[in-house]
């Protein structure tokens, strides 16, 4: 078996201590940075499957390192705030972070939420065939690579799991509830899931605010509106393939 690492930045080392001892517990490397500049250090020597990142640290804050990271990897972030504020939370999923846990959660819950995002991430990195093709939009599932308007598209790991989902399953309604239990382990609320979505929207369409993909059900959630194209794949028939747990009935109004 593979051991996947994390690598965790904070500036209070017994955080940094804590979260070690959990990880390599669970079967994890653990990797440790008190700052941006050893956090990128490690980076350019290490092949890193997830981040765990604190915000408040001296010199180059978690959000700025998290812009930067963004710019040339889509690997897994996780933040870990002593700050329980949703204007920091839309910020930081903002930026394309995966997560957004506060410190008040118990090692064993960040360690659990590591998994899961790696899960997700893992699930849809595997070999699979289908081409989800709805014209503009291309989805390649097994070179996980999107192509709108036929230029090649950047997404985290989170923004290409919902498009997928969405993609996979076009006319069904998945509820604010149903994506909050399968993408952020119940932990949540709607602001988390419309600033990932409005961060895809303004990947895809043409118009974010006459969106012809990723449609608002008022109260409800969204739904994924579109045809696939014929001869270019299997649109529709993602059941678990990005890993997400009651695909069939889950997300159904």
């Amino acid at each position: 078996m593979v051991t996947r690492t994390v690598l965790v930045v904070d500036d209070d080392q017994a955080i940094v201590d804590l979260m070690r001892d959990f990880l390599e517990n669970e079967g994890f490397a653990a990797e440790s940075a008190c700052n941006a500049s050893e956090a990128l250090n490690v980076l350019r020597s290490t092949a890193v499957d997830c981040i765990i990142l604190d915000i408040m640290m001296p010199g180059q804050n978690g959000f700025e390192l998290c812009r930067q990271i963004r710019q040339t990897s889509d690997v897994p972030i996780l933040f870990l705030s002593a700050r329980d504020d949703d204007i920091d939370k839309i910020r930081g999923l903002g930026l394309g972070a995966d997560d957004y846990i506060v410190k008040t959660a118990s090692p064993a819950e960040v360690v659990a939420r590591v998994k899961a995002v790696l899960r997700r991430f893992g699930s849809s990195a595997s070999a699979r065939s289908a081409v989800l093709n709805y014209g503009r939009l291309v989805i390649d599932l097994a070179a996980r690579e999107v192509r709108v308007g036929g230029e090649i598209v950047s997404f985290t790991p989170k923004e290409y799991e919902l498009l997928c989902l969405f993609a996979g399953r076009p006319r069904q309604v998945f509820t604010y509830e149903y994506l909050l239990n399968n993408f952020w382990e119940g932990v949540g609320d709607k602001h988390t899931i419309r600033v990932h979505v409005a961060r895809i929207r303004d990947k895809i369409e043409r118009d974010v605010n006459h969106p012809e993909y990723i449609s608002n059900v008022w109260g409800v959630g969204y739904r994924f509106e579109g045809t696939v194209q014929d001869g270019t794949g299997h649109g529709g028939t993602l059941p678990d393939g990005t890993g997400h747990r009651g695909t069939e009935h889950g997300g159904a109004v």
